[in-house]
């Protein structure tokens, strides 16, 4: 654990008073928009379709500012600004850019699982129905290995600045940053998660966009854009960094940078694609407003790490010989590997009322995640292992109640592990470096379960095991390579020095081929492993109707919903009559009878196959262009040119990086509102209308966040 005193300004009350408070105001806060929501719309949380799926109604305008806050970890905002610490303004870039792409890649899946398995709970069970038993077990360990690493990376690295800035135990704030969280998760369901999203991405944008203008127009220390601009060249002169141009912190020329980003992608996928939550989003999501949301997602997402770390991680770059500066020279390893960069910054440049917003800011980003994770493995849960093999004919209440145990349960578990990794030395950055050897070998075979009909249940299996084999052997064979010793060190603890800091190991500026041999190992070994064996031999009858017939229950309520739905005057239809839980409950008896086995849903066809058909052509398009400029177009000639920026183009950059993030904003806090202004409608006359004692109105079309 990294010493942390040179950033501590505030006291452990404070520390103690935002966990609890915030959380338990959120808590608050949530509680009563359910209860509005129970009220007032017509989706109740009391149902298991809503609880777990948000009946899959939600607009793409929330679905994009979910995916926002979903991806925006602690980690994202901490290890994207300890990046450009290390290597520059080409850090943050490089963080941003790795990142994206799989929120592209979504875009294409979720539209995919709204055409092969539409009232899907979880991508797992389309696993289950297209492979068994084996393979679906197979895959919910890594799905759970997978939220486990991410869960408790979430509360490392933000119980880390809580410590930093605080002095709050880092044990108590483990526990505690969680509480308030599992509260409103277990009261609203996906739903509430989603709103509370909304209300998270909303102040993380007015931080960030905060910090950005104190930054580069009020500090004094900073001196705008061209007092930023001679500060991080004398940085350069100072702290030259290894693999940069010419030791540059202005350039997108950086070995070690582009090593990075080749780790953060191959680390990126898995997340993305292991991690229910992401696909609950999809799942929620409308079907027609699918492709929309996950694109809407990505370039607002894309904004968060790019204009927070331009900010805080070259304000900490900048003022690293400042006497203000809370670490005297600078970060030491430990303190890089804690990612104390971005406070570090906060705090000369700001003070104790910076502390206090980087500590909200941080809070917001570990609770937003948090509930996701939470409700996505709580759903596995559920659905893959309780209802699939110890409960087939359980009922709505039952699985509500199930879920709001696992909910419990998750968050006692990824609390415990998150103290582990701290008693243990485990730090956020090798952590987040290694994670991706043991889970990415299940990308290949997890997208091609989605998309490739002809894979076997062999090649998925021997895909995900072998790909993590071979990633593991490769992490550890280029690190006793280069090294000659496996310690923490070799292979990854100090992954990220790239330039000449104190203190640091003689092996530390080429720690990162390690972790990048065992990312992309067993990323790119997975998909061939897996292609090779159903080229061989491919599963030439598989047609998709197992999938189609996922979730009876969840059908036969869309078609109770869609029969009390009246056209009206050529207009979208209404939704006046809500399904109820008694409603579900009624359903049970039908729904037993049409399982998965019941041929007459065979040929069910889904509702706008010729137009989901052309969102997924628009959605594969689109992901791949935007792919190839994020990831090639943009950094890869400015990379081989050796280009080190000029005073205006610097300029520019920031400016663009500013502008972009209140694009993003303009996504994922006016978009929801617009929205959702008929049922904010609805919710407002209802109210008016129980005051004066005059009843419930119908709801409109459309009704529902």
């Amino acid at each position: 654990m990294a010493n942390s005193e040179g950033a501590q300004v505030l006291s452990q009350g404070v520390g103690y008073g935002i966990v609890l408070g915030i959380g338990f105001v959120f808590a608050f806060i949530m509680a009563g928009l359910s209860a509005l929501q129970n009220r007032y719309t017509s989706y109740k949380v009391a149902t298991s379709e809503e609880f777990n799926t948000a009946s899959r109604s939600v607009k793409p305008g929330l679905i994009a500012s979910g995916i926002v806050s979903a991806w925006t970890w602690a980690a994202t905002l901490l290890q994207s600004s300890t990046v450009t610490y290390e290597y520059g303004l080409c850090g943050g870039y490089y963080y941003a850019a790795g990142a994206t792409l799989q929120i592209f890649l979504m875009a294409v899946l979720a539209v995919r699982v709204k055409l092969i398995a539409p009232y899907c709970h979880t991508y797992l069970e389309i696993i289950h129905a297209r492979y068994g038993n084996t393979a679906h077990f197979v895959f919910v360990t890594y799905a759970l290995v997978t939220n486990l690493l991410v869960s408790s990376m979430m509360l490392l690295g933000g119980s880390a600045v809580v410590n930093a800035l605080t002095g709050m135990n880092i044990y108590a704030a483990t526990f505690l940053i969680p509480l308030g969280v599992v509260i409103y998760v277990i009261l609203g369901g996906l739903r509430a998660t989603f709103l509370c999203d909304f209300l998270h991405t909303f102040i993380l944008m007015v931080v960030i966009l905060y910090f950005f203008f104190v930054t580069y127009t009020s500090s004094e220390m900073i001196g705008g854009l061209d007092g930023m601009y001679a500060l991080l060249q004398k940085a350069g002169e100072l702290r030259p960094v290894s693999g940069n141009q010419d030791g540059s912190y202005l350039t997108l020329k950086s070995n070690y940078g582009l090593m990075f980003m080749a780790v953060q992608i191959s680390f990126g996928f898995g997340n993305i694609t292991l991690d229910q939550s992401y696909w609950q989003r999809a799942i929620a999501s409308k079907a027609k407003t699918a492709v929309r949301a996950y694109m809407l997602g990505g370039v607002a997402w894309f904004a968060v790490p790019m204009t927070f770390s331009t900010t805080m991680g070259l304000a900490a770059v900048a003022l690293a010989n400042n006497p203000d500066f809370p670490y005297a020279g600078g970060l030491n390893s430990a303190e890089v590997d804690a990612g104390l960069a971005a406070p570090a910054g906060v705090v000369a440049l700001l003070g104790k009322g910076g502390a206090v917003a980087m500590l909200i800011l941080l809070f917001m980003a570990v609770t937003s995640s948090a509930s996701a994770e939470m409700i996505a493995t709580s759903s596995v849960l559920t659905f893959d292992l309780y209802k699939i093999h110890f409960r087939p004919d359980a009922s709505p209440e039952t699985l509500v109640r199930v879920s709001h145990v696992m909910v419990g349960v998750w968050v006692l578990i990824m609390t415990a592990v998150a103290c582990l990794w701290n008693g243990i030395g485990i730090s956020l950055n090798w952590l987040f470096l290694f994670a991706g050897t043991i889970y990415t070998g299940a990308v290949g075979p997890i997208v091609m379960s989605v998309l490739w009909r002809k894979q076997t249940k062999v090649a998925a299996i021997a895909g995900t095991i072998g790909g993590m084999s071979i990633g593991i052997i490769c992490w550890l064979t280029v690190a006793k390579g280069y090294y000659g010793e496996l310690t923490m060190e070799t292979t990854g603890e100090c992954v990220l020095c790239g330039c000449q800091r104190p203190g640091n190991s003689p092996w530390c500026s080429g720690a990162i081929y390690s972790t990048m041999a065992g990312n992309v190992g067993s990323c790119c070994s997975g998909f061939v492993i897996s292609a090779i064996i159903t080229l061989i031999k491919p599963d030439n009858k598989f047609d998709w109707s197992e999938t189609k017939k996922i979730n009876p229950r969840g059908r036969a309520l869309e078609q109770q919903r869609n029969a009390t739905m009246a056209p009206l005057h050529g207009e979208e239809p209404r939704r006046d009559t809500p399904v109820e839980p008694e409603d579900e409950k009624k359903l049970e008896a039908t729904t037993r009878a049409s399982s998965v086995k019941d041929n007459q849903s065979v040929d069910e066809e889904v509702e706008n196959y010729e137009e989901l058909t052309r969102s997924l052509k628009w959605a594969t398009w689109s992901s791949v262009i935007l792919s190839f400029i994020l990831a090639f177009l943009i950094p890869i000639p400015m990379f081989l040119s050796h280009y080190i920026f000029s005073l205006r183009f610097f300029k520019a950059w920031v400016v663009i990086s500013g502008v972009w993030l209140f694009v993003a904003a303009f996504i994922t806090s006016i978009l929801p509102i617009w929205e959702s202004r008929r049922a904010m409608n609805d919710i407002g006359r209802g109210l008016i209308r129980d005051m004066f004692g005059r009843g419930l109105l119908k709801t409109s079309k459309d009704s529902g966040a």
